[in-house]
């Protein structure tokens, strides 16, 4: 039997397992995939020394984290900064670990379908490991992109910064903070929702609830709104070519 699982803290709602269990059900698949809560990054060599693993997944707040223990990267992960896949490669008695980035592909081709001539500029909320891949995917889609954060950083802006000229510039903004995520469902990110038009995209990297108030303030203004499960599905499926390839 094959071994893959998700390493991150916490992971109480964990859409990877209940995905890939199903999708060895499914396909008589001979796999197990578990969750694997690390209280600290410390804990992934005695993780990787107890469990023989095939392949992790690497959510909040590990993805920049795990990468001084991957043996090597591939282009997309060097250059992003953050890994959320990790190939495990046994040769001879030695354990050859590889950080891989899929957020890329899920989230491209989740957000493709809704972007018009009119989506130039992007806002990013939050500078963690997913926010690193939606930049480097919104750069390659050609969208100039700014990131938001709660902290003052040369090149990018706060929460108080965002006008209503802002808003009207950036008609793309990603929540990429796992605010409003459930069971604190009723929280979002502190942005001007009056300044939302119906010309404005919102993608929130949350799936659960299904619609965020993230969301839902953007569809009251009457915004396309969006969710993170496709971005989830696609790079899950990713994820799962990287292991066996």
């Amino acid at each position: 039997m094959r071994n893959f699982g998700l390493i991150g803290f916490p992971l109480g709602h964990s859409f990877s397992k209940k995905y890939f269990t199903d999708k060895f059900a499914h396909k008589n698949i001979d796999a197990e995939y578990q969750l694997y809560e690390l209280k600290s990054i410390e804990e992934f060599d005695s993780l990787i020394k107890k469990v023989k693993l095939n392949g992790l997944n690497v959510t909040i707040p590990y993805k920049e984290q795990v990468i001084p223990f991957l043996d090597k990267l591939d282009e997309t992960a060097a250059q992003i900064g953050a890994v959320n896949v990790i190939r495990f490669e046994y040769e001879n008695e030695k354990t050859v670990l590889t950080g891989y980035n899929s957020d890329v592909i899920g989230f491209e081709n989740s957000l493709k379908p809704f972007l018009k001539p009119d989506h130039q500029k992007a806002l990013i909320l939050g500078t963690g490991g997913a926010s690193k891949a939606i930049f480097y995917s919104l750069q390659k889609l050609g969208i100039a992109c700014t990131y938001v954060s709660r902290s003052t950083k040369s090149g990018q802006l706060t929460y108080s910064d965002l006008s209503a000229e802002i808003m009207n510039d950036n008609l793309l903004i990603i929540n990429a903070t796992p605010l409003g995520t459930s069971p604190k469902a009723d929280v979002c990110p502190d942005i001007p929702y009056e300044s939302i038009t119906a010309k404005h995209v919102l993608f929130d990297v949350v799936y659960n609830p299904a619609e965020t108030l993230f969301m839902k303030k953007g569809r009251d203004a009457g915004a396309i709104a969006l969710n993170g499960e496709q971005m989830l599905i696609g790079q899950a499926e990713a994820a799962w070519e990287i292991w066996n390839k």
